[in-house]
């Protein structure tokens, strides 16, 4: 079976590392690059903390530094749930090699550039990397076979009523992102909230007897404590987000989706950050997003452990 050649661009982030874990563990793809955002912490963080993932699982691809901070507003960061470090839990390896010396921004432009294929983008944090990437090479959209995204949501938020936490960190950045013209799908908190790990599937980790397996059950050990003070609605579940972008390149079959018309609020009083999904159709524009809202959990949760399986 033919890899997919891919660009991962995260800001690891527990839900980060599992879906960087199930990229390398699937042996799916054709991981071309990873690039960082400042999001669940802030740059000099995340970029450390993919460093340490990759050390862990014995891979090596190239690492770019990316944005600092959004566009045009303050930096925020998760901490409140992936704690000081971002990765909070686990002890892991400290990096055997450094991130490259470019910018994101160039580095990405660089290999798109270079490549005889088509490549698929992965972004699982704020989309500001992206949104800069399309805007300074606006040619290199032509290279993009699709964006595959976590973010956003159709009737719900997790840090204002209707705004996810990713596009409300940099809402200008994606509001470039999702008028690119670049096709889209989009995991957003309606499927994730359904893509949740219960104590049994971290107790199920654990026992593959892994190194990558132990950390991996630890970081949810970490992660599923915010979810359970603070998501009672989810019944002692954690949503594992970002995987689902992974995961839906892998098994489209395993999810239900729509296509919809999708734009970004950035200037609402009260919905800034919003995606706004024309779920209904009520515009009659023509979609521009593939919009995922449900999910097969019990084969989300197998592909996951297969994967850890394959891993140091």
């Amino acid at each position: 079976m033919k890899r997919i050649p891919i660009i991962i661009d995260c800001d690891p982030g527990h839900d980060d590392a599992l879906m960087l874990m199930l990229a390398f563990g699937s042996e799916r793809f054709d991981i071309k690059a990873i690039s960082t955002s400042a999001g669940n912490q802030t740059q000099e963080k995340t970029v450390s903390n993919a460093l340490k993932l990759l050390t862990l699982m014995e891979r090596r691809v190239p690492v770019f530094r990316g944005a600092e901070k959004p566009l045009l507003r303050d930096l925020i960061i998760a901490d409140y749930v992936h704690g000081e470090t971002g990765l909070d839990g686990p002890s892991l390896p400290q990096p055997i090699f450094e991130a490259e010396p470019i910018p994101a921004v160039e580095g990405l432009a660089l290999i798109l550039q270079q490549s005889e294929e088509k490549l698929t983008i992965v972004p699982t944090g704020p989309l500001t990397n992206i949104a800069l990437l399309i805007s300074v090479y606006p040619q290199i959209k032509d290279k993009i076979e699709r964006i595959s995204l976590m973010g956003g949501g159709i009737f719900r938020g997790n840090i204002s009523p209707l705004a996810e936490f990713n596009i409300y960190a940099d809402p200008e950045a994606a509001a470039i992102v999702f008028s690119s013209g670049v096709p889209i799908t989009m995991a957003g908190l309606d499927v994730t909230h359904r893509a949740l790990v219960f104590q049994e599937d971290i107790i199920q980790f654990r026992k593959i007897g892994t190194q990558t397996g132990k950390v991996a059950a630890d970081l949810l050990d970490f992660f599923s404590k915010f979810y359970r003070e603070n998501r009672l609605e989810l019944n002692g579940g954690a949503a594992l987000h970002d995987p689902c972008a992974i995961a839906w390149l892998m098994e489209p079959e395993i999810f239900k989706s729509k296509a919809c018309y999708v734009q970004v609020e950035t200037q609402g009083q009260l919905t800034t950050g919003t995606t706004v999904v024309d779920f209904y159709n009520v515009l009659s524009q023509t979609p521009n997003v593939e919009v995922l809202y449900d999910l097969d959990r019990k084969r989300y949760i197998e592909m996951l452990a297969d994967a850890l399986a394959k891993l140091p």
